[in-house]
């Protein structure tokens, strides 16, 4: 029976542990494309209006589960590079998931094992939707078939003309015209309010 504890427990899942595990993924990312000399590298956390951004790290409003890695470009390009680069969020998670295993087993975190628990488990969830070759939505790869095809074919062959990781810049560009057309549909609303509330003549 699902009762008040469950809820206790699918609240702290849904708002601490996967938005972090998430979170981790995204660095993933990151680490691999320092190595590469990345240019204009950015963690976009959640979505809607920024509310401040520090460094790379983009802090938006709404729901923090929704994270995305950007970049623009990379100044040592090719196969391995790419290889690693999608391999990045999958190493990620599985070490943070075997590491904090390995301390559960060896009876460290004892007082909190629920949520490591909890932790491992979604950890290991997004490294098997990450690693098991498939498409996901608009028929877009997932980091397991984009290292596939990379290996196999040393190219894309998905007839996708999306970017597999977006542009930093264009990000950008479209988060500013996003805004604009938000404050002009607020601009606009609060004039018809102004309008109606009125006395007519």
């Amino acid at each position: 029976m699902f009762g008040l504890a469950d809820l206790f427990s699918l609240v702290i899942s849904a708002f601490i542990i996967l938005p972090a595990v998430a979170f981790l993924r995204e660095m993933g990312y990151l680490i691999v494309s320092i190595v590469f000399g990345v240019k204009n590298p950015r963690v976009t956390i959640g979505s809607g209006p920024r509310i401040f951004q520090i460094g790379l790290f983009d802090i938006r409003k709404y729901y923090h589960l929704s994270s995305w890695y950007s970049y623009d470009s990379l100044k040592r390009e090719g196969k391995i590079a790419y290889v690693l680069l999608y391999a990045g969020p999958i190493l990620v998670n599985t070490i943070a998931a075997l590491t904090i295993n390995t301390m559960l087993a060896n009876g460290l975190l004892e007082e909190y094992r629920t949520f490591w628990d909890r932790f491992v488990f979604y950890a290991f969830y997004f490294v098997l939707f990450d690693i098991v070759p498939m498409k996901t939505i608009n028929g877009m790869p997932n980091n397991g078939l984009i290292i596939y095809e990379m290996l196999r074919y040393g190219k894309r062959i998905d007839y996708n003309q999306e970017p597999f990781l977006p542009s930093t810049s264009e990000i950008e560009e479209g988060y500013r015209e996003e805004i604009k057309k938000i404050k002009e549909v607020k601009k606009a609303m609060k004039k018809k309010d102004k309008d109606s509330s009125r006395p007519k003549k």
